[in-house]
This record gives C-alpha cells, structure tokens and sequence, in this order.
C-alpha cells in the first residue's frame, strides 16, 4: 500500500506571491508526503518576479507555478483538499467557496511582501523574511504526525503553526 498524500491548499488574494511560494516550498520539502497548490481569491494573474526570483535562488521548482482562482478547487473535478491554508489576513476574512472533502483549514498570515515600498534591497528582503517564514511553518507541517493525531489535536497543531513567528533580525 502506498503512503497516503495529502492535498494542501494556499490562499492569499492576489495568489501572486505568499501562497504561490508555499506551493513552489511544501511541494519541494514535503518528500511525496503533501501535494500543495496555491490560489487567490482575487488572482493578479502573474506571479511576483521578487516571488520568482526568492523561488528559484532556493533552488525549487518554478514550472507549474501559475496565479489562479481559487473557484478551480471547488469544481467537481478538483483534487480533495485534505487543508486549505490562508496566508493573508484579506482572505482569511473572505467567504470562501466549499471545498470539495470538507479540509481542515488553518490561518497562517504573513505580511504582504508586496507591499513594501522601498529599495530594491529592502523589498527582496521582504520576500526573503515571508520565504523564510513559510519555510519555517511548512517545515512543522511535514513534521506533525498527521496519521496519528485526531481531529481536535490536528487542528490545535495546525493553528499553532499558524502562530509561529520569524526568526528576529
């Protein structure tokens, strides 16, 4: 029997940068484990070049990263969401279409990276600080022993890591 993979959806607004990292991260450091996905409920319909550029310099996958809607996974034909994460406060806040699966959901929001007005320096490093922090959070996720926990302490987890801070300049 083969390992169970669960389905990971990220959320932010403009699925342009924060949740289009996560998925380029937990798909690369969740070792067959997670399939991950990302999704806007207002796509911008391209994905930030500071977000690429933070991406590829990891050494992670770019290839099927798109900005989509999120109305894609709550088609009938849509892969089953085992957790839907929002990763800005925008589209926490938001009426979310029902998920195919009924998945667990968790808010783990980060700063818009985008919205740092700046040097060229400063805003790479608002991407680098939001790369480095869903790193750190997605990293908990794979550790978590999903198969072993029950409902009520899967979600205690969840939002736990939602909590967990950056590493302090």
């Amino acid at each position: 029997m083969s390992p169970r993979i669960f389905n990971v959806l990220f959320i932010c607004t403009g699925n342009s940068a924060r949740s289009i990292m996560a998925e380029a991260l937990l798909n690369s450091v969740g070792q067959g484990k997670f399939k991950a996905y990302s999704a806007g409920s207002h796509p911008s319909g391209h994905i930030n070049h500071y977000a690429l550029d933070v991406i590829e310099r990891n050494r992670l996958a770019v290839e099927d990263l798109r900005s989509k809607s999120w109305e894609e996974f709550a088609q009938p034909d849509a892969p089953v969401l085992d957790f839907v994460f929002t990763v800005c406060d925008k589209a926490a806040g938001e009426m979310c279409p029902v998920w195919p699966g009924q998945p667990m959901t968790a808010h783990w929001g980060i700063e818009e990276p985008s919205a740092v007005n700046g040097t060229d320096i400063e805003k790479k490093k608002a991407f680098a600080d939001a790369f480095r922090l869903l790193h750190r959070r997605i990293s908990l996720l794979t550790c978590l022993p999903i198969d072993k926990l029950d409902a009520l302490s899967l979600k205690h987890e969840l939002d736990a890591i939602g909590r967990v801070q950056g590493e302090e300049a």
